[in-house]
C-alpha cells in the first residue's frame, strides 16, 4: 500500500480535483484505491457523488475515536472507496489537541488496512493543521499540485521547509513522489518560464503528464462524478489518465523511489 498526501499551502491549485480524478483514474487501471478527505469543506466528498451530511460516521469521528476507518469507509460507483469529510471535520483540530498520539492517528487507524488497497490518496486542506500533519505523518510520499505562476515558486518554497520539518520530527520516510502542473496554459510566457524553472530544480519529480485547463474538469463535482465518468473523451479525463499511467509506470521501474527531493 502506497499512501501519497496530495497536499500545498496554496489554495485553488487543484488538490480536490486531482485526489477525485487521480483516484478514478488509477481505479479504472485496475488499483485497489482509497481516498481520504481531509479538507472540512468535503469538496472531494461530494466530487465523488457522495452527500457530506449523509455522509455518517466520517473521517472526524475516525480521529476522535468514535469510529473506526472500516466503519466510516464508503464504497463509490466509480471503482475507489472513499473517507467522507463534512463540516464536522473543522472541530478536530481543537479535540486532538487533547488527545495521545495525535499526530498519527490516520496512520493507525490505515495500518489495520493495509492490505486492502495498492494506493491511498489524501486530500489534504490548504493550510499547515493538525488535520494535514495527520496526512503527512500517515504518507510515504506526496503529491504536489501547482500553477506555474510567479507566487506558486514561493509558496513552493515554503512547502518544502514544511515538509522538511515534518521529515526530521515526525516521518524520516517523507519524500516528494511528484510536482503536478495543473491549469496549464501552454500560451502563456511565463507559464513556460515557470515550468522550466520546476524541471530545472526538480528534475524527474517533476511528472510529464500536464493538466490543462478544461471546462469538463471543472463541471465535472457539480455533478458528484470524477471527470472520466462524466466526459471520458474530455482534455481533462485524457490527462489524469495520463497521469495515472504515468504514476503506475514510475512505480513498475522504481523510479519514484529515488531521492526523496527534500534535501
Amino acid at each position: 500500500m502506497r499512501v501519497l498526501a496530495i497536499t500545498n499551502q496554496k489554495g485553488g491549485v487543484g488538490k480536490t480535483t486531482t485526489s477525485v480524478n487521480l483516484s478514478a483514474c488509477l481505479a479504472a487501471q485496475g488499483q485497489r484505491v482509497l481516498m481520504i478527505d481531509l479538507d472540512p469543506q468535503g469538496n472531494a466528498t461530494t466530487g465523488s457523488g457522495i452527500f457530506k451530511r449523509e455522509a455518517l460516521p466520517s473521517v472526524y469521528q475516525m480521529l476522535i475515536g468514535n469510529a473506526t476507518l472500516d466503519q466510516v469507509r464508503i464504497k463509490t460507483e466509480f471503482g475507489y472507496d472513499v473517507l467522507p469529510a463534512n463540516r464536522e471535520l473543522a472541530g478536530a483540530e481543537v479535540e486532538l489537541i487533547e488527545i495521545d498520539q495525535r499526530e498519527t492517528r490516520l496512520k493507525a487507524e490505515l495500518a489495520k488496512v493495509a492490505d486492502d488497497y495498492d494506493y491511498v490518496l489524501i486530500d489534504c486542506p490548504p493550510a499547515l493543521n493538525l488535520l494535514t500533519v495527520n496526512g503527512l505523518v500517515a504518507s510515504n510520499a506526496v503529491i504536489i499540485p501547482m500553477q506555474c505562476e510567479y507566487y506558486a515558486l514561493e509558496g513552493l518554497t515554503d512547502l518544502v521547509t514544511t515538509l522538511r520539518k515534518v521529515r526530521a520530527n515526525l516521518n524520516p520516510g517523507l519524500e516528494i513522489e511528484g510536482l503536478l502542473r495543473t491549469m496549464y496554459n501552454p500560451q502563456s510566457t511565463l507559464t513556460q518560464q515557470v515550468s522550466g524553472e520546476l524541471e530545472s530544480h526538480f528534475g524527474e519529480k517533476v511528472y510529464a503528464t500536464l493538466i490543462p485547463r478544461n471546462v469538463r474538469l471543472a463541471e465535472a463535482p457539480s455533478y458528484g462524478k470524477p471527470v472520466i465518468a462524466f466526459d471520458r473523451a474530455s482534455r481533462g479525463a485524457q490527462a489524469y489518465m495520463s497521469l495515472a499511467e504515468e504514476m503506475l509506470a514510475r512505480h513498475a521501474q522504481g523510479t519514484g523511489q529515488g531521492p526523496s527531493g527534500l534535501q
